[in-house]
């Protein structure tokens, strides 16, 4: 037997998180002859990764930064550098066309009704569906560059006749920022703000003109974070370390035949023991007809999911896979009272029972 897995990415540089289905309520009527159509799902997951990208920027006098400011490690060449921040993993289902059914109500039924997700997974019947709300997962906040700092430059630094020169005007310029804001805090300056509010403004431009400029010695830092999202769809069989992409510290995260990156290993274990009962002819052919007849839902398995890069294991959990397990079925007389109808909630990501109100 031919096993496949389906593996599809797509890069999201928005918040993490979906917005969850709308459902919507189908009516079983004469004119549908009292049967409604439904979709069980199979289980996908999805795994995102959060990514930071820092950009690093050289200074324009970054030779002379441990001689003017005592700065040891400045940056001495631009480059990128991606690190891998988290990673997480969300159980989702979708349809299984495969798994598609009817369920058929008695024509003198109390208005029998199915609630359906826009795909056609089942979410109740005879219960009015619930439109749940994913939260979204904001971005953390990235560190901009400061101002661009040649604007702060006198203009006898401008005028300067060598780099050399031009660095020490600066460091200079670096050190009377650093003295004014000390005369500010111990309040021997000759200029005071005159209240909070100037204090504040004053101190804060002070802040900001020695950060531009001393990132002309240092070098400067930028950094953002987006995700990248990976959707795997398991078969009936285990995954044992499937790559389902590659990371890259130069070039953040690659296709999975990109060898410039490194795997990230996925692997599905099932952890549920299944054994096919051996029944009679006659007892077959019944629990064939209560299928054909009632309302089908899954009952699904249980695995060891664990995903693993560069030799440690970044997660491991216990998780509900409808591929590794069974079907049941509710039987249509339940559905048959004239006064007050059975109802029946889903989980819509797995097609399980969630409960059943008489």
């Amino acid at each position: 037997m031919d096993i496949r897995y389906f593996l599809i990415s797509a890069l999201i540089l928005a918040p993490m998180g979906m917005q969850a289905q709308k459902t919507t309520r189908v009516n079983a009527i004469k004119a549908n002859d009292y049967g409604v159509i439904y979709t069980l799902p199979k289980t996908s997951f999805e795994i995102t990764l959060l990514v930071k990208k820092s950009s690093y920027r050289r200074g324009d006098f970054y030779p002379y930064a441990q001689r003017y400011l005592g700065i040891d490690n400045p940056v001495a060449e631009d480059r990128v550098v991606y690190t891998l921040e988290d990673i997480s993993v969300k159980n989702k289902g979708i349809p299984d066309k495969s798994n598609s059914f009817m369920v058929q109500f008695q024509p003198k039924s109390f208005e029998p009704f199915v609630g359906l997700r826009e795909d056609g997974v089942i979410v109740s019947v005879n219960a009015d569906p619930v439109n749940e709300k994913e939260e979204k997962e904001p971005l953390p906040q990235g560190e901009s560059a400061a101002m661009n700092p040649r604007r702060f430059l006198s203009q006898e630094t401008l005028m300067a006749g060598s780099v050399a020169k031009q660095a020490e005007l600066v460091a200079r310029q670096i050190f009377d920022l650093r003295r004014s804001r000390t005369d500010i805090l111990t309040g021997e300056a000759e200029n005071m703000p005159p209240d909070g509010n100037a204090y504040k403004v004053v101190m804060d431009e002070i802040d900001l003109q020695e950060k531009a400029l001393t990132e002309l010695f240092s070098g400067s830092l930028q950094t953002e974070y987006f995700v990248r999202t990976y959707t795997i769809v398991p078969e009936a069989r285990d995954i044992d370390k499937m790559v389902v992409a590659r990371f890259s510290g130069k070039l953040g995260p690659v296709d999975t035949d990109d060898l410039a990156g490194e795997p990230i290993l996925f692997s599905l274990q099932n952890k549920s023991l299944r054994i096919e009962p051996q029944l009679p002819e006659r007892d077959l052919k019944r629990l064939e007809t209560k299928f054909a007849e009632g309302l089908i839902y899954n009952i699904p398995g249980k695995a060891r999911l664990t995903i693993g890069f560069r030799n440690d294991t970044l997660k491991e959990m216990e998780t509900d896979v409808v591929q590794y397990g069974s079907q049941d079925v509710l039987t249509k007389k339940m559905f048959d009272n004239m006064k007050k109808p059975i109802q029946v909630y889903f989980y819509p990501e797995l097609g399980a029972i969630k409960q059943i109100i008489q």
